[in-house]
C-alpha cells in the first residue's frame, strides 16, 4: 500500500520501519526502568550503592543539565560545578533556616538559586561566544568558590566550612539506607530525564538547536537568541543544582566547597562529550563511563601488574585514569564527535539489520 508524505511516495512497510522502532524503544527504556527500581536494588551491595550506583545516578542527573547547555544550545560552560555548589549550599541554608521545610522543596530551591546565577553568568553569551564565554563561565566558578569558602553565613558560619546534613526523610519516610537513597536519586532522574526529552522536542528545544547551528540564521527566521540562550543557562543550571543538592545531601552527607571545585566542571565537561553532545542518552552512558572506569582501573591495573610482576601504584593508577581521558576526548572529537550514544544507536541498526548485509 503506498501512500504520499513530504511530497514522496512512501509504503506502509517503510512507515512500519519509522514507527514500530520507536514504539520498540519505549518498551526497552520501561524495562529498564521496572528493572532499575524493582529489581536491582535487591541484586547489589551496600557497596555497589554507594560507589557506583548513588554517584552515577546523580551525575547523570548533571551531566543531563550540562548536555542541554553544551550539546543542545550550543554554549560552552565550565561553571557547571559553581551551580551545583549553589545548589547544595541553598538547598542547605533552606533546609535549616526554615522550619519544617520539606525535603523535596529545599532541593527544589538549590536548583531555583542555581538558576538565577546561571542566567547571570550566562548574561555574556548574548554578546560573546566560544573561548569568550567559557573563560566568563569559568569565572563562576572562581567567585563561587571563594564565597562558600569566605562568607560564613553560606555554612552557618561553621568554623570549620564544612556543612552536613543527616535525618533525611520525605513525607515521613526516612531516607537513611543506602536503597532509600538510590530510589530517593532514581526518582529524581526519572522526573527530570522526561522532563529533559520533552523539552528539547518542543518549540524551545528546536530553538536551542536552531541557537547551536548557526545564530544568526536563527535570529533571521525570528528566533530571539536571548530568550533562547537565557532559558538554556537557566534550566541546564536548575538541573545541575538539584544534582549538587543530590549530591551534598544524599551522597555526601557532609561536604567543604573543594567538592564542587572546577576539576568536578570538567569532569561533568567530559561526561557529555564522551558520553554525547545533544543527545539524552549520551549523558547517561557518559555517567556511566566516569564511574565505572576509575573503579575498572583500580581493580585492573594492580592485578595486570601482578601478571608480569611489576607492582602498580595508587598513583600510577590515578596518572593512568587521566591519560585515558585524556586520549578519549581527542578520540571522540576527531572520529565520533557525537560520543558513545552515536555508536550506540550504529550498533542498534546494525543489530536490526543483523545478519543480512543491507
Amino acid at each position: 500500500m503506498f501512500y504520499r508524505e513530504n511530497g514522496q511516495f512512501k509504503t506502509s512497510y517503510q512507515a512500519d520501519q519509522q514507527i514500530f522502532p520507536i514504539a520498540q524503544d519505549r518498551w526497552v527504556i520501561a524495562a529498564i526502568l521496572a528493572f532499575a527500581a524493582f529489581v536491582l536494588p535487591f541484586l547489589v551491595d551496600e557497596y555497589l550503592f554507594r560507589a557506583i550506583l548513588i554517584p552515577f545516578l546523580i551525575l547523570s542527573l548533571a551531566a543531563l543539565g550540562v548536555n542541554i547547555l553544551v550539546g543542545y544550545c550550543g554554549q560552552i560552560s565550565l561553571g557547571s560545578g559553581a551551580f551545583m555548589a549553589v545548589g547544595a549550599y541553598m538547598a542547605y541554608n533552606t533546609y535549616i533556616r526554615i522550619e519544617g521545610v520539606p525535603l523535596i522543596v529545599a532541593m527544589l530551591s538549590g536548583g531555583f538559586f542555581a538558576t538565577l546565577v546561571g542566567m547571570v553568568f550566562g548574561i555574556p553569551s548574548l554578546r560573546v561566544k566560544g573561548l569568550y564565554l567559557a573563560v566568563a563561565t569559568l569565572a563562576a566558578q572562581f567567585f563561587c568558590d571563594w564565597a562558600f569558602l569566605r562568607v560564613g553565613w553560606f555554612t552557618n558560619n561553621n568554623a570549620s566550612g564544612s556543612v552536613s546534613v543527616s535525618d533525611l526523610s520525605v513525607m515521613g519516610l526516612s531516607i537513611s539506607t543506602p536503597m532509600q537513597k538510590y530510589w530517593f536519586c532514581l526518582g529524581f532522574l526519572v522526573v527530570f530525564g522526561l522532563l529533559a526529552k520533552n523539552l528539547v522536542r518542543s518549540a524551545i528545544g528546536r530553538e536551542w538547536m536552531a541557537i547551536r547551528d548557526m545564530d544568526v540564521a536563527a535570529a533571521v527566521i525570528g528566533i530571539r537568541p536571548m530568550y533562547a540562550k537565557l532559558s538554556a543557562f537557566a534550566v541546564s543550571s536548575f538541573i545541575v543544582g538539584v544534582a549538587g543538592a543530590l549530591w551534598g545531601f544524599v551522597h555526601l552527607g557532609s561536604w567543604e566547597p573543594a567538592a564542587f571545585s572546577i576539576d568536578r566542571s570538567f569532569q561533568l565537561l567530559f561526561m557529555v562529550i564522551i558520553g554525547g553532545m545533544g543527545s539524552i542518552m549520551g549523558s547517561f552512558f557518559g555517567a556511566a563511563f566516569i564511574v565505572v572506569l576509575p573503579i575498572f582501573l583500580n581493580q585492573f591495573l594492580p592485578w595486570a601488574g601482578g601478571l608480569v610482576g611489576v607492582a602498580i601504584s595508587t598513583a600510577a593508577v590515578s596518572h593512568t585514569e587521566f591519560m585515558i581521558f585524556g586520549a578519549l576526548i581527542v578520540w571522540f572529537l576527531i572520529v565520533e564527535p557525537h560520543g558513545l550514544a552515536k555508536l550506540w544507536s550504529i550498533g542498534k541498526q546494525k543489530l536490526r539489520l543483523w545478519p543480512f548485509p543491507h
